[in-house]
């Protein structure tokens, strides 16, 4: 390596928008290149130079990997590695590093606010305020949409890794019970207190009020959610997904909830993103259903989190260490 390590961020802009402090990546032996937002075809020529490569979501294939002769490490400022070819890495000597546990707060915030929302039904409340409901109504308040409280229903949730596990520990504060899946296609994901038992996903899917989606997206949990799961729900039940998209089939929720088969979702993430070619669930019509533009994660200390683990993981590399390594 140069005297100083050119280290490229390509997609900056994914975890920026001038609100976080750098201090931590701008250090004297990193030469450091900030890019807001690359093209697929601009990103050979930004990696030819980096021998530290930062990156959030862009494709790191093996193309991108051979157009970056010098690259020692790649460090992702998230939890996933799929949009990273670890086979062709591993060939070449490259370092992988992820980051975890940076936005648990963030996302169990946002998980519950999706709750929240869904089940006081704000948003359609909100809609006959603005119609004027309220000012015509001959009572002092509006009962259109039943509210119920969450104190003894049934939290499922389905993946009780770091966030599925944060998700739990907030409940107790809301008085569900919490019923932890295991993870279909696989065996239970790491311990468990003693007084969570697993059950059977298709029993969790049959007793859960609210089922929230925490696992990974792998070729058994692809398609998790599809019609005859959600033909398991509670009529009433609502459904939460802050994990990846591609774990809930899009059209058959969105026929689920038009013909009101199961109670409402709350949606933050889609199987493409952005999503140029459109999804069903972005239909405005539907029912009962809150979609968010993939920001479960993005509270501001979640992402200052993610750059100061970035730079922790980087300076480990310098000295040797692993921290962070996936390989």
């Amino acid at each position: 390596m140069s005297t100083r390590i050119k280290t490229v961020f390509p997609d900056f802009a994914t975890v920026s928008r001038g609100d976080l402090d750098l201090g931590a990546l701008q250090r004297p032996e990193l030469d450091l290149e900030l890019h807001g937002l690359t093209r697929p075809d601009e990103l050979p020529a930004r990696l030819a130079a980096a021998e530290i490569l930062i990156t959030n979501k862009l494709r790191i294939g093996a193309a991108e990997l051979a157009a970056a002769p010098r690259l020692q490490l790649v460090c992702l400022a998230a939890t996933g590695v799929n949009n990273v070819d670890l086979d062709t890495a591993r060939a070449r000597g490259i370092g992988v590093c992820n980051i975890t546990a940076y936005c648990t707060a963030s996302v169990v915030q946002h998980t519950y606010a999706l709750i929240l929302a869904l089940t006081h039904h704000l948003s359609g409340y909100q809609r006959l305020l603005q119609q004027g409901a309220w000012r015509d109504s001959p009572q002092f308040c509006l009962l259109d949409y039943p509210i119920r409280e969450l104190a003894g229903r049934k939290l499922g949730i389905v993946g009780y890794g770091e966030l599925g596990r944060g998700v739990a520990r907030a409940a107790a504060a809301f008085g569900l019970e919490v019923l932890v899946s295991e993870r279909p296609g696989g065996t239970a994901d790491g311990p468990r207190p003693a007084e969570v038992g697993r059950l059977p996903f298709a029993t969790v899917l049959e007793q859960a009020d609210i089922l929230s989606l925490h696992c990974p997206l792998t070729e058994a949990t692809r398609g998790l959610i599809d019609a005859p799961a959600l033909a398991r729900m509670k009529p009433d039940a609502l459904l939460i997904n802050t994990a990846r998209g591609a774990l809930v089939d899009s059209a058959a929720l969105a026929e689920a909830l038009r013909a009101g088969r199961i109670g409402g979702a709350g949606i933050d993430v889609l199987p493409q993103e952005p999503p140029v070619d459109g999804d069903p669930l972005l239909d405005p019509e539907i029912p009962n259903l809150i979609i968010t533009p993939h920001v479960a994660w993005a509270a501001r200390e979640s992402r200052q989190r993610a750059l100061d683990e970035i730079a922790a993981n980087i300076q480990s590399f310098l000295e040797g260490g692993r921290r962070g390594r996936v390989i």
